[in-house]
Order: C-alpha cells, then structure tokens, then sequence
C-alpha cells in the first residue's frame, strides 16, 4: 500500500464497519479497562456506523462456548447489521462468507474492531490491508488480555500501514461537519463516551436555560 493512504481520512461513503468477536465470554478476559467503558464505546461506534448508513458486519465464533454469544446490544441496536457465525475460524478473513459479505458492501475502507485486539483485529486487519482495503482500526472499541499485548499489537498495525483511531475520532471523521440533520445524535455519542464533555452540554443547557450552575 502506499504510504499516502495513511494520510486520507476515511470517507463515509465508502465505509464498512466490521465488529468482530465482541462476545460476552471474550470480554471477561479484557481486565485493565473497565468493561462498562468498553461496551460503550463499542455500541457507540456501531451508532456512528448506523447514522451515516454505513454497512455493518458483525463476526462471532462459538457463541455456544466459552467465547459466548454477541454483546446483545450489538444484536439487539443493529438488527440491520450482516451477522456472520463463523466456523472456528481464527482470523475472521479465513471465512467465506465473511470475506464475501465484505465484498457485497462493494466498500474499499474498513473500519475494524474486535476482542483480542492483537488476534481478532490484526489478523482479519492484515488479510484485509493485503487485499488492497484501506484499513482504520478502533483502539478503544477493541480489547486484549493485557495492555501490553493491546499496545503491541497497535505498534504492529503501525507497523503494517493499518491506520489506529480511536472512537471520537472516526466518529467525527465521519460527521465531517456539526451542519448535518443528525448533528445532534452524534453529539449524544459523544456525550456517552465523553464524560466531562456531557458535563459541558448539561453546563451550557443550564446557562440557556438561566438555571444556576454548581461550581465544584
């Protein structure tokens, strides 16, 4: 790939989201973030996918075992989204009919997360760079049995030409402007991943409202 692709924002017209192996029994290994935090950005960053209509394509392997089923907000929110049940397949580009539900969005820029980031994501990630998929990888929608494995394998995506974002930020990269319809529901996603920033709304909104605000 070309070391200018590095430098392109993503464009929303041209995006799939893929979510992979965020499965309730693989979350409980991802200990040194709290999980409260990491499922809300995860439902937050398939928002972002479902407001601008961009496809999303959810991944799991044997949710009847120990990785167990779909974070059920993914399921429950996005019932619109492709789901792929996978056939043990560690790297999720190794399926077929995952790899095929990719080409039918007809899309050339992927964003990817999943639980373990250095397995789930890298892997899938890498096939997808090497098929000629400009590839953004979510940090903080993504989670690793330690931080140090999350933090060596974004090191490697780096390395690879996989662009790290994290979820505020390819959240406005596809808002693009605060002049849109939805311009409002991408400010309660950041609101839901930003806690200080929801604080501000609910500072400004009291000011507007000529309420007295509490000084801390």
């Amino acid at each position: 790939m070309e070391s200018a692709n590095l430098l392109n924002l993503a464009e929303p017209g041209d995006t799939a989201f893929l979510f992979i192996d965020h499965q309730i029994g693989l979350l409980q290994t991802v200990t040194y973030v709290s999980l409260t935090e990491l499922r809300t950005k995860i439902t937050a960053l398939a928002k972002v996918a479902q407001i601008v209509r961009a496809p999303i394509i959810i991944t799991g392997i044997d949710i009847t075992g120990a990785s167990g089923p779909i974070l059920p907000e993914l399921k429950r929110e996005f019932p619109q989204a492709t789901y792929i049940e996978r056939q043990f397949e560690i790297n999720a580009w190794n399926n077929p009919s995952f790899v095929e539900a990719v080409k039918r969005t007809r899309k050339r820029t992927l964003v990817i997360s999943g639980i373990w980031t250095s397995v789930c994501v890298t892997f899938p990630a890498l096939s997808a760079l090497d098929a000629g998929y400009k590839v953004f990888a979510v940090d903080d929608a993504s989670g690793d049995i330690s931080a140090q494995a999350h933090d060596t394998a974004v090191k490697r995506w780096q390395q690879a030409g996989i662009v790290p974002v994290t979820v505020n930020s390819i959240a406005a990269e596809m808002q693009q402007t605060w002049n849109r319809p939805e311009a409002e529901k991408f400010r309660n996603i950041y609101a839901d991943i930003v806690p200080d920033y929801k604080a501000l709304l609910g500072t400004v909104e009291a000011v507007q409202a000529g309420k007295p605000v509490k000084a801390y």
